[in-house]
């Protein structure tokens, strides 16, 4: 890709992978800056450089009024050697709907994955091909005009930066606790619930602590209105199977448009379940399971692909599954994601963006 600026780049030649990978604490050598600058014409020249801090004004418009976006993909390492995507097309449109609601640029797919693929061809070799291991990558976008003042700002920082990461269960794939509440909500249906916007997991971060304190892994959300419709879980998407229907909560518009969501449909459609996208309130999953018609419930997101529950609580009612075993379908689909995006199992949506 000939668009893309290259400042004081080194080619790795020593990287030393941490043993025992934390998520999210390890960063590689390169980053990649795009800067947006309405004066000037829109969107500058990509760059790629050596991982930094910034430097930059405490009265930038994104510490007083929130406009920071971000998401979240993997690259993986074949076999064969060959670097894998996971669906980034999915990742850059969300970020895309994500900008418009907040009244940011939106970026172009095209430069965007041609930077992308650039970056992590720079700093391939920090890609673990230990079982599991992947590269995580954070995409975030946030104003930095130096102005106190409520407005859309004309100044935005792009950037890209990776991380390589171990398996989300590194004691292997394990139920985890919920816990539902309606002492909070996340968020209100056209605000910015749909949208991956810093300002939903600060509101979300008090209720997932007194979860915590319950001994519950992630709260389990319902809807603002009415306190009755299941919306998300934490940073997931939520499924509930029965004997006769998987259901995901349907798109409201306050709950986020999840890239796994939307593949596990695609996969649960094809292997011939009856899945629905629709409203589900807590007393029909309650309902379900006090009679045996509810069957088990998994979340879905790009940090653990699938997450099977193996206790949900809501008020005084605990429904139990199990503390070691996780879902049958959850763990059929995890497996199946797993060797797409590894390379082990056909990829037959075409779903896999390999970097040459």
């Amino acid at each position: 890709m000939n668009n893309i600026n290259y400042l004081e780049v080194e080619k790795n030649t020593d990287v030393e992978i941490p043993e025992n990978l934390v998520f999210g604490k390890n960063f590689t050598t390169h980053m990649l800056e795009m800067n947006f600058d309405q004066a000037k014409g829109g969107w500058q020249t990509p760059v790629i450089k050596k991982f930094s801090d910034f430097n930059i004004s405490p009265a930038a418009l994104v510490f007083h009024y929130g406009q920071a976006i971000f998401d979240g993909l993997k690259a993986y390492k074949h076999a064969d050697g060959k670097i894998a995507l996971f669906r980034p097309d999915k990742n850059i449109e969300r970020m895309n709907r994500s900008a418009k609601r907040l009244c940011m640029p939106e970026l172009d797919m095209e430069t965007t994955l041609g930077a992308l693929k650039e970056l992590i061809k720079l700093e391939q070799d920090w890609i673990p091909t230990k079982e599991g291991h992947s590269i995580y990558i954070r995409p975030l976008m946030f104003a930095y005009d130096p102005f106190i003042g409520v407005k859309p700002g004309d100044q935005y920082k792009f950037i890209i930066m990776l991380s390589p990461v171990g398996p989300y269960y590194p004691e292997g794939f394990k139920p985890v606790p919920i816990l539902a509440t309606d002492k909070y909500v996340r968020a209100v249906r056209k605000g910015v619930g749909d949208c991956k916007t810093a300002g939903n997991y600060a509101a979300s971060l008090l209720a997932q602590q007194e979860a915590r304190q319950e001994g519950y892994t992630q709260v389990l959300w319902l809807d603002a209105i009415e306190q009755k419709y299941i919306e998300e879980v934490g940073t997931m998407n939520i499924f509930m199977h029965f004997k006769d229907e998987v259901v995901t909560p349907m798109l409201t518009g306050s709950i986020l448009p999840g890239v796994t969501r939307m593949s596990v449909i695609d996969i649960l459609k094809d292997w011939g379940y009856n899945i629905t996208e629709r409203m589900i309130s807590i007393q029909e999953v309650v309902d379900g399971y006090n009679t045996g018609n509810l069957l088990e419930i998994f979340g879905t997101g790009t940090a653990a692909i699938i997450s099977s529950v193996g206790k949900l609580k809501y008020k005084d009612t605990i429904m139990e599954f199990s503390d070691e075993h996780p879902g049958e379908l959850g763990t059929k689909l995890y497996e199946e994601i797993l060797g797409i995006q590894y390379g082990t199992k056909e990829d037959k949506f075409g779903w896999m963006t390999y970097i040459e």
